[in-house]
């Protein structure tokens, strides 16, 4: 037999697994049983003998890779038949040896459960006998950390998720070569996130909020004050308890000291009122942390989140970092490597290690970002997928490329940018249009050019609130500074909104009111055209393809759009208000409340079947909170002047002439609803 000669693969090639009782392993050959048998029909057959597959750990004729996690595939003549051996160098090795098979062998999409992608059945799969050297990932811990995870929280009756939740984020993570998640944001310890994340072969790490994965001191200790100054002995209690209880698994700890609620701790402890007195204890908590840590695990992997008030003191030298702990540096949750805004305060004080600045260094970075001002939740990145390829490959040029936590929220809002991190970290750099090409040829069939035009200009269509690159607007743009606006509204106050100068500037509330109507309208056309050529590309797609472009694009689109035109609606209504034009300003806050209902309409239609129930835990942009206070507003407005029987505006405006001089008051018929008033109205006025 020539070495070249293909192999043949059929549902009755036989699978030996040669790696012991090992749970991780155990858990993606579960998969593969599962690819095997989407593809082939039957359950795959596993035996000793005759196999065609074998799958093992490296020997040292295999010549496999030598650096961690690192994986072959290697073609054995034996007598008449070439046999595939997939060898790993370790645990890891040998799952991402098994998940390329399943890819490029199977052909099993990376997000098959998130993009409803079923593989292509087949009778027979001819595979080239050509060996295969995995390369070396450009960063060495990559993951993900799955926050604001309402939606997956919400999607099934069970709290807290259950594995039917967690095993799909967890195997689409290792389908990317991932091997690092936070699973979850603050979830019970009853919960079964972190073993299963750890039973999947995944490293584990922490919340910088919540160092070494310790309870919140609060909740351990309610009543009591946080303050390490006077508490040290129950600090140091939870944290001992933290690393005895994770001391035999994979973690990639985290060392940091904040305050309870992810707050600058000093905001408890007002007596550390100098940079040099935090930074003084926030240097002694970590050196504190790191040492009881080395007491228990030998040779632990360590990291500390240069994350707001952390970086900033770092940057001042106020805070020492123990030799060999990785120094993560985060975004501003905008994707721009700058720290973040708070409220008002937008700094943008650069977020990355300096030139000189000597160990290791890593990056947190989102996709996906919960502000309660103008970041994506519910909907993609807002900005170009260039705007994150430039970021990423400038912080792994300074060298901050030993670590890359990706905020992933729940998942299926942001395959395309998730894609997009992956190869980063696989590759330390892509070509972003390349990459996208890829992306939609895997997910479709046809239409490729249409389809990668409308993500293209998606990030086009998001309003610019402000004069950086990264300062576009994700969903909640149009949810939390309406809600803001409203209730200033309906409260009488006067002068100006603080909570909306970060868009609008300081100035009078009525014209930081007109700021937000002119982006908001100047917007919609933009998204009524993206919404329209995507609704024709839909039309040119099988029924499948067409679900999913829905429920990756247009369900987002139209969010937008429906935001947009709510948000303009609602700022119509206070300008015609001020101008004592109450039915008119009635009208637009109708309008209000229509447009958003078309948002939660779309996240209806997106949430059935397999995502059934799926949006449902909309509690952070949270449309139905939207809604409501858009009626509130239009019930205030009909009583300026359709109060106290809400029949006046029908008289004045409805009803015919003959009957307005001769009804009777005890026989007029039922108040017309809002909505049937708006309506009646608007062909009058409009």
């Amino acid at each position: 037999m020539k070495p070249c000669e293909p192999m043949i693969i059929t549902s009755e090639s036989g699978y030996n697994l040669q790696v012991g009782g090992n749970v991780p392993i155990a858990h993606a050959w579960r998969m593969i049983a599962r690819d095997h048998n989407q593809v082939f029909g039957r359950e795959p057959l596993q035996t000793e003998e005759e196999a065609l597959i074998m799958i093992r750990y490296a020997q040292e004729e295999d010549g496999c890779p030598q650096w961690p996690e690192g994986y072959c595939l290697r073609f054995v003549a034996d007598g008449k038949r070439m046999v595939l051996h997939i060898i790993g160098r370790d645990e890891l090795g040998i799952i991402y040896g098994l998940l390329h098979y399943s890819r490029f062998v199977l052909g099993v999409e990376p997000f098959w459960f998130w993009a409803e992608l079923a593989p292509t059945r087949r009778d027979t799969i001819v595979l080239p006998s050509q060996d295969y050297d995995s390369i070396p990932p450009k960063v060495r811990y990559r993951g993900w950390f799955v926050n604001d995870e309402v939606c997956l929280i919400g999607w099934k009756d069970d709290y807290p998720p259950t594995e039917q939740v967690w095993e799909p984020v967890f195997e689409a993570l290792l389908r990317c070569g991932g091997n690092m998640v936070i699973p979850g944001t603050d979830l019970p310890r009853t919960g079964i996130h972190h073993k299963l994340a750890a039973d999947m072969g995944l490293w584990i790490t922490h919340h910088h909020a919540e160092p070494l994965g310790a309870e919140m001191f609060l909740r351990a200790f309610p009543g009591k004050q946080a303050s390490y100054k006077e508490h040290p002995e129950l600090f140091e209690q939870l944290w001992r308890e933290a690393i005895e209880r994770q001391k035999g698994e994979k973690i990639v700890w985290v060392l940091s000291f904040r305050g309870q609620g992810d707050k600058p701790f000093w905001e408890n402890d007002p007596s550390f009122n100098t940079p040099e007195k935090r930074g003084q204890l926030i240097s002694y908590v970590v050196r504190k942390q790191y040492s009881m840590i080395c007491e228990c695990v030998e040779q632990p992997v360590c990291s500390m989140a240069m994350y707001g008030e952390i970086a900033e003191l770092y940057k001042q030298g106020h805070i020492e970092v123990p030799e060999g702990v990785i120094k993560i540096w985060a975004d501003n949750g905008y994707g721009k490597m700058v720290s973040r805004r708070h409220g008002n305060l937008n700094h943008r004080v650069p977020a990355l290690p300096e030139v000189e600045d000597e160990g290791k260094n890593g990056v947190y970075y989102h996709v996906t970002f919960h502000d309660l001002q103008a970041s994506n939740h519910l909907t993609q990145f807002p900005s170009s997928a260039e705007l994150i390829v430039d970021e990423l490959t400038t912080a792994f040029a300074v060298g901050a490329d030993e670590y890359l936590l990706v905020n992933s929220g729940n998942i299926l809002p942001h395959l395309y940018t998730l894609d997009l991190a992956a190869n980063l970290w696989t590759y330390g750099n892509t070509d972003a249009e390349q990459q996208l090409t890829d992306f939609i040829g895997r997910l479709y069939s046809r239409q490729h050019q249409e389809i990668s035009r409308l993500y293209q200009d998606y990030s086009r269509c998001t309003i610019v609130y402000g004069p950086h690159k990264d300062d576009r607007a994700g969903e909640e743009f149009y949810h939390h500074p309406a809600r803001q606006i409203m209730g200033f509204w309906l409260q009488g106050k006067e002068g100006y909104d603080e909570r909306l100068c970060w868009a609008a500037g300081e100035k009078p509330f009525a014209e930081q009111v007109r700021g937000f109507k002119e982006k908001a309208e100047s917007a919609i056309p933009g998204w009524v055209e993206l919404q329209e050529r995507c609704l024709q590309t839909m039309k040119q797609l099988p029924e499948d393809e067409c679900r999913r472009l829905y429920n990756q694009l247009l369900v987002q689109i139209e969010v937008h759009l429906s935001g947009c035109r709510g948000l303009a609606n609602i700022c119509n209504a206070y300008g015609l208000f001020l101008e004592g034009d109450y039915p008119r300003a009635f009208i637009q806050a109708s309008h209000a409340v229509w447009s958003y209902q078309k948002g939660k309409e779309a996240l209806s239609l997106a949430g059935t079947e397999r995502w059934e129930h799926f949006y449902r835990a909309d509690w952070l942009t949270n449309l139905d909170n939207t809604i409501s206070h858009a009626d509130t507003v239009r019930r205030f407005l009909r009583i300026q002047g359709d109060s106290p029987d809400m029949f006046l505006w029908y008289k004045q405006y409805i009803m015919p002439e003959t009957e307005k001089h001769i009804y009777l008051e005890n026989t007029h018929r039922k108040p017309l609803s809002d909505d049937e008033l708006a309506h009646c109205l608007e062909k009058v006025l409009y």
